[in-house]
């Protein structure tokens, strides 16, 4: 299986993305709570009465490989194996590492593991996305994510909509594998243009039974926004998200959920209850990998 190209967090603008981003705008009123403050309301008044016992416990923890990508470039079996100890049970790929699908579905069996969604690049062309979705069946994955584009989908109304009409291409042909694709953010999409948002584009362009939604929450609060509204704001879109906190303003630094000021509690609340299926813990830049995994995949099972 060749190694699909994968950009993710768009590093080619960031090499340094925890730094780099300490010197963006601060966030505005609203966001501005202390460090111990959540930066959202209460499950009960994002939830209201929706939410069931049952329902309140997180019975699965998943991880967005980027996070290891580190480690697996040295120990793919070894790294693995240490993700599974650390009390992960789902993986979200993000690339292969010269392996095909065969030894990979091995690898996971051994560990208890199951893969069902992966980060793909947009293909340069539509003919492209054929492969996409032949690697992901035959890796067993569910769900295609498209995990950041460069900046000739970005910047101005007309080029979100060309993202918009590719990803609904997508997205036909993914239904038509058997598959969903969906788009995962960062805070760019959330940049003002004419009046409203790459973000706001993308969405209402899209067709909503044909492309979710993965929502990166730190992303989308490092951009001054609600994870709470953005999942009621797409009722049955987000699908999927990536779990990693935020530290105070003005820096919001990423930081191991659980350490940070994000209300992860209200926020899977309310999006199990509107279709969220599968939360991946990440973090872009960890100093250890695996003990930040270990303390955010404490902190998700403890809520």
């Amino acid at each position: 299986m060749n190694e699909p190209k994968h950009e993710h967090g768009h590093e080619h603008e960031h090499a340094s993305i925890v730094s780099r981003r300490a010197a963006l705008r601060l966030l505005a009123g609203g966001l501005a709570g202390g460090a111990g403050a959540s930066l959202w309301p209460s499950l009960a008044a994002a939830t209201g009465a929706g939410v069931t016992p049952s329902r309140a416990r997180i019975e699965r923890i998943g991880l967005q490989l980027y996070t290891v990508r580190s480690l697996l470039a040295k120990d793919l079996e070894g790294t693995i194996a240490a993700v599974a100890r650390a009390g992960i049970t789902e993986l979200e790929f993000a690339g292969y590492y010269d392996k095909d699908a065969a030894w990979w579905r091995a690898l996971l069996g051994r560990h208890g593991l199951t893969a069902p969604a992966t980060h793909e690049a947009l293909p340069a062309t539509d003919e492209g996305w054929g492969a996409i979705f032949d690697r992901a069946n035959a890796m067993g994955h569910r769900l295609v994510v498209v995990p950041s584009v460069t900046a000739e989908y970005r910047g101005s109304r007309a080029n979100w909509q060309r993202l918009a009409e590719r990803l609904n291409t997508g997205g036909a042909r993914a239904k038509a594998a058997g598959l969903s694709l969906a788009y995962h953010n960062h805070d760019y999409e959330f940049t003002p243009i004419d009046g409203t948002t790459g973000y706001e584009v993308m969405t209402t362009q899209t067709d909503p039974n044909a492309v979710k939604l993965e929502l990166d929450i730190y992303w989308a609060v490092k951009a001054g926004q609600d994870p709470l509204a953005i999942i009621g704001r797409w009722p049955g879109r987000v699908v999927a998200c990536h779990m990693k906190d935020a530290g105070p303003p003005p820096e919001r630094r990423m930081t191991d959920v659980g350490a940070g000021t994000i209300d992860f509690r209200s926020i899977l609340a309310k999006g199990r209850n509107s279709g969220l299926s599968h939360w991946f813990i990440e973090h872009d830049n960890p100093t250890d990998p695996i003990a930040s995994i270990t303390a955010s995949a404490a902190a998700l099972k403890a809520l």
